[in-house]
């Protein structure tokens, strides 16, 4: 009787079946791991701007920036939030939201300035009645809802605070 070594046919098959299976219950868990991380990122973008904007507001006074909500290219000539803020924040990739594959190569920023609060006073800013509240006015915000879950939008609020999702409240 002649030993033989190596594997069967039929052992490479189910070797490899199960090789598949694992990928493919891996896969869609790595994608959400991928997904969330980038909420996270994008979550403490917001911060740092927050902190430039509070820089920002050290500098020039009480009175809430007049930006553009955005630009169409990073070749308009218009006065927004990514390029005013660029000293303050120190690097462009602020700005970047890792989720967003388009809209930070196109103009410059992946997110979006509140352009209602321009030129408010800081102690008299209000959004859809929200009466003063700082944490119920957003001043910067994802431009598309790139991440998982519902609304799948991150905002930065007046208070500094950073979260995933709206906190709108209309006053009666």
């Amino acid at each position: 009787m002649k030993l033989r070594s190596g594997f069967t046919t039929t052992e490479l098959l189910v070797t490899l079946a199960i090789i598949s299976v694992l990928a493919a219950i891996a896969y869609p868990a790595g994608r959400s791991v991928v997904r969330h991380a980038h909420k996270a990122a994008c979550l403490s973008n917001l911060r740092q701007i927050g902190a430039g904007l509070e820089s920002w507001l050290q500098d020039h006074g009480p009175v809430m920036p007049e930006w553009q909500a955005g630009r169409r290219s990073r070749s308009e000539e218009v006065p927004v939030m990514e390029v005013e803020l660029l000293s303050y924040v120190g690097s462009a990739g602020v700005f970047h939201c890792p989720a967003d594959d388009v809209e930070f190569a196109r103009s410059g920023s992946s997110y979006l300035w509140n352009s209602t609060q321009s030129g408010r006073q800081r102690t008299k800013l209000e959004f859809f009645g929200g009466g003063g509240d700082p944490g119920r006015v957003p001043l910067v915000t994802d431009k598309e809802a790139w991440h998982p879950g519902e609304p799948g939008v991150n905002f930065l609020f007046a208070d500094q605070s950073v979260v995933n999702g709206a906190n709108f409240q209309v006053n009666d």
